[in-house]
């Protein structure tokens, strides 16, 4: 078994949770509300500059130029398309993207793993973070790809920018570099990226809860 298949099992019920979310659901069929929307991409846009410090991270820690490279085109798509996406979309929603929103608990809990992965030193542990946040992303929208051209480009982008054979590529690569790194890992190593991927899968659960009651109490 491919090592990110054995942790995608240690989180099984965490990871169906997340990727087969009541929040996602609404979000491809059309009907969460608008400021169900607006709070989820407020609180989601928070991790923003986290992400690209632990992507920068993990280019920095890549055993060589190959290993690397991917991950510097994708921190390209995230600090440009993406990031372009979340200031249109939270500007039509209704929301200023020029004023951040307070951190819900759940979403300063992911900042904090995001963080002291990328300030850990351990290109796995950078990666456990990567994968999950990648992987589950692409695990949700792909099987809405079909109806993102029909839905408001607030809907419908969120989900082709985590879909299709580009992003496909990402998560592939991703997945190949901690299949990889894995091997050379002792026990103990392991179990550490054990705990962080678990860890991430269940934060991402909760951040789709929360953001189903437009994190009230989160």
């Amino acid at each position: 078994m491919r090592p990110t298949n054995h942790l995608k099992n240690l989180a099984a019920e965490d990871w169906q949770a997340a990727t087969r979310h009541s929040f996602t659901d609404a979000l491809a069929d059309g009907s969460l509300p608008k400021d169900r929307m607006l709070t989820y991409l407020q609180q989601d846009y928070l991790f923003v500059e986290g992400f690209v410090r632990l992507l920068a991270s993990a280019i920095a820690h890549a055993p060589s130029l190959p290993d690397a490279i991917p991950a510097a085109q994708f921190l390209g798509l995230i600090s440009g398309p993406e990031n372009t996406y979340f200031l249109r979309a939270i500007d039509t929603l209704g929301g200023d993207p020029d004023t951040p929103a307070p951190a819900a608990a759940v979403t300063a809990e992911f900042q904090a793993l995001m963080a002291r992965a990328a300030g850990s030193g351990r290109y796995e542990q950078m990666l456990a973070v990567l994968v999950v946040a990648e992987w589950s992303y692409l695990d949700w929208a792909s099987p809405h790809a079909d109806k993102a051209a029909d839905l408001p480009f607030w809907f419908g982008e969120w989900i082709t920018l985590h879909s299709g054979a580009g992003f496909e590529s990402v998560v592939a690569y991703l997945r190949g570099q901690l299949d990889t790194v894995w091997q050379d890992l002792d026990a103990g190593a392991r179990r550490a990226v054990e705990d962080t991927f678990r860890h991430g899968v269940a934060l991402e659960r909760r951040f789709f809860d929360a953001a189903m009651t437009g994190f009230e109490g989160a």
